[in-house]
C-alpha cells in the first residue's frame, strides 16, 4: 500500500537570459568547457550552471541572494566559480574545519587549474588551530608534572615545532585534535600576549592572518567568522571591512553559531585556566609573592566546589534554578570573592613580566563578565546553566539576534550569499530570512539531480506507538529490525536524544547480526571509517550524524529515524525565546519549533542518497507524520521518494539490488 506522493517541486529560477554572465558561466560548466579538461568523466549539470549564473548576476548588481541546492547540484563550484571570476574580494565561510579544508585543499586547486586568471586564495582558521610557540615553551620548561602519555605528547608537539611552516594543528599527525594537550600549545584570545609576546615575529597565526588580508579569496569558517563579527570593536575584527562578496555555505548553521558568539559564557574552564596559566608564571618570575600561589589554589578549590554544588546531572538550566538553590549561591559568591583574591594578586605581581601583566587583564576580564552575567535583568538577554562531566558554563544569549545581524550587514558594502541543501520548509524561505533578518534578500532554489524516485523508498509503517509513550523505543524495534534485516545492516539508525541511543544500544545487541557503532564509543571519524570499511555495519547516533556526514555507496543503505526532530522545549535557550514570541502576539510552534524541526528532518534524511548510483530505504518511526495536520508540512519537504506503508515492498526494494 502506497501513500500519497507529493509533485516534485519546480524551483522559482532567475531565467539565465537574465543573468548579465550567462554566457560566460554556460562556456565554463559546458560540455566542452574548462572544467571537462580538468575533471575525468565531467557531464555538465543543468541546476549547477543556472545557480552559478544566478549567483554572478547577483555578485554583479550587488544584491544578496539565498540559493538552495540539493544534494549533487555542485553548490561549492557554483558559488566558487562566479566569485573568482568576478575578481572581487570573497569570504567563503563553511559550516565545519572538515568542509573548510576539503574546500582549499580539494576544490579550489582543481579550480586553479581550471580558470585561465590567477587568484590568491588563503585559509584561516581559529587562534586555537595554529601552534604557539611561546606557551608550548612554557609548558616544556614549566615547574608542573605532566604525566607519562602528555610529556611524550609535548615531546612529539616539540619536535613537529620545528619543522612546520603553517602551525596548523591538523597538519600534526601524531597528536590528535582533540587531546587536551593542545591547550599548553596554543592560544585563546584570553592568553595571547599579542604584539607583547616574545615570538611575536614568527607566531603562525599572525602570518595567517596576514595572508588572509591579502588573498583575493579566503576560506574561514562560521566561528571564525562570527567571531570576527562579535570582535569588531576590540579585537582582531579586520576581516570583513575589505570584502565584496561574503558567501555562507551550511547557512542553516549560520543563526545558532552567531547567536552564542554574541553572548557571553564564563566557565569552570576559564577559570581554572586562568589559575594553571597563573601559577606557571608564577614560578617563572614572582615566587616572592606566596599569596598569588594560594589566591590560585583556592580559586581553583571553589571552582570544584562550585561544580559539585550543581549536581551530578548533566543538563542545560534555567537561571531561576540557581536563584533558587542556596548552595549553588553560596558557590558562587565564594568563586567571586577568590577571582577577586587572584585579580588583586596579579595586579601586584603584573609589573614583573608580559605574561604576568596578561594573566591580570585576563583575570579582569573575566571578573567583569561573571559580574555582567550574574546581575544582568534587562529582559534582552538569556540567562542560563549548562553542566559537564567535570566542569559547568554560566551564559547569556541574546533573545532574537536578528536586528543585530542585519545591522551587521548593512556596515559592509559586501554582496552576502547564503547556500545550503537545506533553506527552505515547504520550499519557502520565511524561516531563514526572519532568523536573519534578511528582508531584502532574493532567492532561489534547485532540485537534487538525483532520481529519488528511482533511487529511494520512503517507509513508514502502519501501528507505530506515540513517541510520548514510555515503551517508545522498545515498540519501534519490532518494526526496525525487520528494516535492517532487509538491508542487511548498512545503516544509520538517528535518534532525538541520547537516553533513546542507549535504549536502542542495549535492544540491538545480541538481536541483529550485524557489527553495532554507537556513537561515542569512538571519535566520530573513526567510526565513519570504521562504517565505510565493513560494508554491513548498523551505526547508531544522535545529532552531530544528522548532517555533515558523506557516505557513498552501498555502505549505506538505510536511514531509519525515531522520531520528528523537535527540540527540547525545556531547553532553557528555546523556552525563553518561545516565551518572548508569544509576548509578542506570535506562534511559537508554528513559526519556530515546526520549521526548525523541518529543516532538521531534511538534513537527516540527506545521509540517504549522495550519489547518482546510491539506493536506499528511509524510515521514520513516528506517527504524527500522518496523524497530525502540520505532518503534512514535513511531508512536503521531503525529496519525491516513492511512499510505502508495507515491509514487503522494503523487502522487494532491497532484492531488486544488483547481486
Amino acid at each position: 500500500m502506497v501513500f500519497a506522493s507529493v509533485l516534485p517541486y519546480h524551483a522559482r529560477l532567475i531565467p539565465l537570459h537574465l543573468c548579465s554572465h550567462v554566457t560566460d558561466i554556460e562556456i565554463f560548466f559546458g560540455t566542452d568547457g574548462e572544467l571537462s579538461k580538468i575533471i575525468q568523466g565531467y557531464q555538465p549539470r543543468t541546476a549547477q550552471i543556472e545557480m552559478a549564473a544566478a549567483i554572478a548576476d547577483s555578485i554583479a548588481k550587488q544584491q544578496d541572494f539565498i540559493a538552495e541546492a540539493g544534494t549533487g547540484t555542485g553548490k561549492t563550484f557554483a558559488y566558487l566559480v562566479p566569485a573568482i571570476l568576478s575578481g572581487k574580494k570573497t569570504i567563503v565561510s563553511t559550516g565545519t574545519k572538515n568542509l573548510q579544508d576539503q574546500l582549499f585543499n580539494k576544490d579550489v586547486p582543481i579550480l586553479r587549474k581550471a580558470i585561465k586568471k590567477p587568484f590568491l586564495a588563503a585559509l584561516l582558521k581559529g587562534r586555537g588551530n595554529y601552534l604557539c610557540t611561546y606557551r608550548l615553551k612554557n609548558a616544556i620548561n614549566s615547574s608542573f608534572g605532566f604525566s607519562k602519555e602528555d610529556a611524550l605528547a609535548l615531546a612529539k608537539i616539540n619536535s613537529w615545532a620545528k619543522k612546520t611552516k603553517t602551525g596548523d594543528i591538523a597538519d600534526m599527525s601524531d597528536v590528535a585534535e582533540s587531546d587536551p594537550i593542545w591547550y599548553q600549545a596554543t592560544s585563546t584570545v584570553d592568553n595571547c600576549l599579542g604584539q607583547d609576546c616574545p615570538d611575536y615575529a614568527d607566531c603562525h597565526l599572525i602570518k595567517a592572518r596576514k595572508q588572509a588580508l591579502e588573498a583575493e579569496l579566503l576560506v574561514v569558517n562560521h566561528h571564525l567568522l562570527c567571531a570576527d563579527w562579535s570582535i569588531r570593536d576590540s579585537g582582531f575584527g579586520e576581516l570583513l571591512p575589505s570584502v565584496e562578496v561574503v558567501i555562507i555555505d551550511e547557512a542553516h548553521q549560520l543563526a545558532s553559531t552567531a547567536s552564542n558568539f554574541l553572548g557571553l559564557h564564563v566557565g569552570a574552564k576559564q577559570l581554572n585556566e586562568l589559575a594553571s596559566d597563573t601559577l606557571i608564571e608564577y614560578f617563572k618570575d614572582a615566587t616572592d609573592i606566596p599569596a598569588l600561589r594560594t589566591a590560585c589554589e583556592d580559586l581553583d578549590h571553589e571552582v570544584r566546589d562550585l561544580r559539585l554544588a550543581f549536581g551530578i546531572e548533566l543538563k542545560r538550566g534555567e537561571w531561576q534554578e540557581i536563584d533558587d538553590n542556596p548552595k549553588i549561591l553560596a558557590g558562587l559568591d565564594a568563586v567571586k570573592i577568590q577571582l577577586q583574591r587572584v585579580t588583586e594578586q596579579l595586579l601586584l605581581a603584573s609589573v614583573k613580566s608580559k605574561g604576568l601583566d596578561g594573566c591580570f587583564k585576563r583575570a579582569e576580564e573575566l571578573r567583569q563578565q561573571l559580574d555582567i552575567i550574574l546581575n544582568d535583568n534587562s529582559g534582552k538577554w538569556i540567562r542560563w546553566y549548562e553542566t559537564h562531566k567535570k566542569t559547568f558554563t554560566l551564559s547569556r544569549t541574546p533573545l532574537d539576534i536578528a536586528a543585530e545581524f542585519r545591522q551587521f550587514m548593512q556596515q559592509h558594502k559586501a554582496t552576502w550569499i547564503f547556500t545550503s541543501a537545506t533553506l527552505s520548509v515547504a520550499h519557502k524561505f520565511d524561516h531563514f530570512a526572519l532568523n536573519l533578518g534578511l528582508n531584502s534578500a532574493n532567492n532561489a532554489s534547485w532540485e537534487s539531480p538525483f532520481d529519488f524516485a528511482q533511487q529511494s523508498l520512503f517507509y513508514h509503517p502502519k501501528g507505530l506507538p506515540q513517541p510520548t509513550e514510555d515503551d517508545f523505543i522498545p515498540r519501534i524495534m519490532t518494526f526496525a529490525l525487520p528494516v535492517l534485516q532487509a538491508s542487511r545492516g548498512r545503516a544509520f539508525f538517528l535518534f532525538t536524544s541520547h537516553r533513546a541511543l542507549q535504549q536502542a544500544e542495549t535492544l540491538l545487541k545480541g538481536n541483529i547480526s550485524y557489527p553495532l557503532l554507537v556513537q561515542g564509543s569512538r571519535p566520530k571519524a573513526m567510526l565513519l571509517e570504521e562504517f565505510k570499511s565493513l560494508g554491513n555495519a548498523v551505526l547508531l547516533g544522535t545529532s552531530s550524524f544528522w548532517e555533515g556526514v558523506d557516505v557513498r555507496g552501498e555502505a549505506l543503505s538505510c536511514v531509519i529515524i525515531d522520531k520528528l526532530p523537535f527540540s527540547s522545549p525545556g531547553d532553557p535557550v528555546l523556552k525563553a525565546r518561545l516565551s518572548a514570541m508569544e509576548k509578542q502576539g506570535r506562534n511559537p510552534f508554528f513559526e519556530h519549533q515546526l520549521p526548525t524541526a523541518v529543516i532538521a528532518l531534511r538534513q537527516g534524511i540527506g545521509r540517504l542518497i549522495r550519489d547518482v548510483t546510491d539506493r536506499g530505504v528511509l524510515m521514520v518511526c513516528d506517527p504524527r507524520l500522518l496523524k497530525r495536520s502540520y505532518g503534512q508540512l514535513f511531508l512536503d519537504s521531503v525529496p519525491p521518494m516513492k511512499r510505502t506503508r508495507d515491509i514487503a515492498d522494503v523487502v522487494a526494494f532491497f532484492n531488486q539490488e544488483q547481486p
